[in-house]
């Protein structure tokens, strides 16, 4: 394990975790993965593997001129991976520590996550062949880590332009967003932005709603989001509050109003029964097609 220096020191277990393939979204990753911890002025752990996946073939037998050559170019990814956390936060750098390790990634990562406060990772890798595998890595770290997982895709938007916009959250109307709801408005308030929250109390497209009982159904659902804050508005009051109810499917509602956001947060489940299957893969769909940094948080 390599070092880097910085002036402040984070209390144990109270670090976020970014994981770095050589890829340009795991380097959107780590980037805003620095600016967040920052924000939250705890420490920064950078790691990578390099382990060979297998699976694919007969089992790749090494010698330790090979594994030297492995670590130095873990090495070299973490130096990168370090500048890149520098610059995303000049001037108010968390600590930085970095970890070439020979785990495989996805294991590691979930064994991991239960000893720090967020786990980072982007949403695509170096390919099905070559180390890192974030695409896969992404998709069951936020099925099974014991953290919020946050995945970031082709921008980490920290610039000063997207710093400016709203957090959204996703409002299921059940317990199973709240722990959602929690970390959403402490994002916003520590952004000092504003915080969307969205509810859509349909399962199927907004074309298929009958016009007979709307108003009934949308008072209801308001209702039912009103209730969902009123707890974290009295205990967040700077945070300002944009409620948007809509009768559609929480993805593609999610998705459209994510354009105009910042950060988008999830839980994993939904209202159980069978809307639970469907509002339980918006995170999936979401992760594979929102451009936005995206934190999804898995029920406690």
């Amino acid at each position: 394990m390599s070092t880097e220096r910085s002036s402040r020191l984070a209390p144990p277990n109270s670090s976020i975790l970014a994981a770095v393939d050589g890829s340009p979204s795991s380097y959107q990753a780590v980037a805003w993965a620095a600016a967040e911890a920052a924000l939250h002025h705890c420490a920064l752990h950078i790691i990578t593997s390099m382990a060979v996946p297998t699976g694919f073939g007969p089992g790749i037998s090494m010698g330790e001129a090979d594994l030297e050559w492995m670590r130095r170019d873990g090495e070299r990814i973490l130096t990168e991976a370090a500048r890149v956390a520098r610059t995303a936060s000049p001037g108010d750098e968390p600590a930085i520590t970095t970890e070439v390790s020979f785990e495989l990634v996805i294991p590691l990562l979930i064994e991991r996550s239960a000893q720090v406060r967020m786990l980072v990772v982007g949403s695509r890798g170096l390919g099905a062949f070559q180390r890192g595998l974030l695409g896969s890595v992404s998709t069951a770290t936020t099925h099974h880590a014991h953290c919020p997982v946050a995945v970031i895709h082709g921008i980490s938007a920290i610039d000063a332009v997207s710093a400016r916009q709203p957090v959204l959250v996703g409002v299921d109307g059940t317990a199973n967003s709240v722990p959602a709801v929690e970390l959403a408005f402490e994002e916003a308030s520590r952004r000092k932005v504003d915080l969307v929250a969205l509810h859509a109390w349909s399962d199927t497209s907004g074309l298929d709603v009958p016009v007979r009982g709307w108003n009934g159904a949308r008072e209801s659902a308001e209702a039912v989001l009103a209730e969902n804050l009123a707890g974290w508005s009295e205990r967040y009051p700077d945070v300002a509050v944009l409620r948007i109810v809509t009768a559609d499917r929480p993805a593609r509602s999610l998705l459209e109003e994510s354009a105009n956001t910042q950060l988008v947060v999830v839980g994993t489940h939904g209202r159980g029964g069978f809307a639970s299957a469907v509002l339980g893969s918006t995170s999936k769909v979401l992760l594979h097609s929102i451009d936005v940094p995206m934190i999804v948080v898995r029920s406690r």
